[in-house]
């Protein structure tokens, strides 16, 4: 074991005397997108991936709400996946809900290839377990709820929170998946 000067500081106190090493706690992140994470343990970010903008969204603390966070505007892949990493770091977030755009027929879109080769590219740079999440007509959604609430209806003043909206969309519907299996699990089979 290599000798670290940053641990060696910090377990010395002010009078110079070396004091108990911290143990150190690592949280195992399951490669399997079918283990779904406790929301009150660990915090769950969405994302809606587009060309231009990526739609952040994220738990509460509880993991009972999913709250919109940012937009993200789109630079170049590595840039916004180590934006996204920093993000991930800060709010110790190890489960990932990405938009999948299908088409209707269920069949695989241009831009939910691009989402998927996006989670991919996160996935191996960060190891956050990602979960590929259905998201036909978030945005249509979204820009419902905007109309609803007296939003302008001009979708260029719209284009800043649309994509977050759509995010919230994606981790509500995530979150709600996730309380109907757990109530599922614990009905009787008949």
């Amino acid at each position: 074991m290599q000798h670290d000067p940053r641990i060696a500081r910090a377990t010395r106190n002010r009078g110079g005397k070396q004091l108990k090493r911290p143990r150190r706690y690592t949280r195992g992140v399951e490669d399997s997108p079918k283990s779904l994470p406790d929301p009150s343990k660990t915090r769950i970010v969405a994302l809606d991936v587009g060309d231009r903008r990526v739609g952040v969204a994220i738990t509460d603390e509880l993991g009972y709400t999913a709250q919109p966070l940012f937009t993200l505007h789109r630079t170049k892949l590595r840039a916004d996946i180590k934006s996204l990493g920093r993000l991930l770091r800060k709010h110790a977030c190890t489960h990932v809900v990405v938009g999948n755009p299908l088409y209707m027929s269920g069949d695989l879109s241009p831009q939910a290839t691009k989402a998927q080769e996006f989670a991919r590219e996160l996935a191996a740079e960060t190891g956050v377990t990602i979960h590929l999440w259905d998201e036909r007509l978030t945005t249509t959604q979204a820009h419902r709820h905007l109309d609803d609430a007296g939003r302008s209806a001009d979708r260029r003043d719209r284009k800043e929170i649309i994509d977050q909206v759509a995010a919230v969309l994606i981790l509500q519907s995530f979150l709600q998946a996730q309380i109907q299996r757990t109530k599922d699990a614990g009905k009787p089979q008949v």
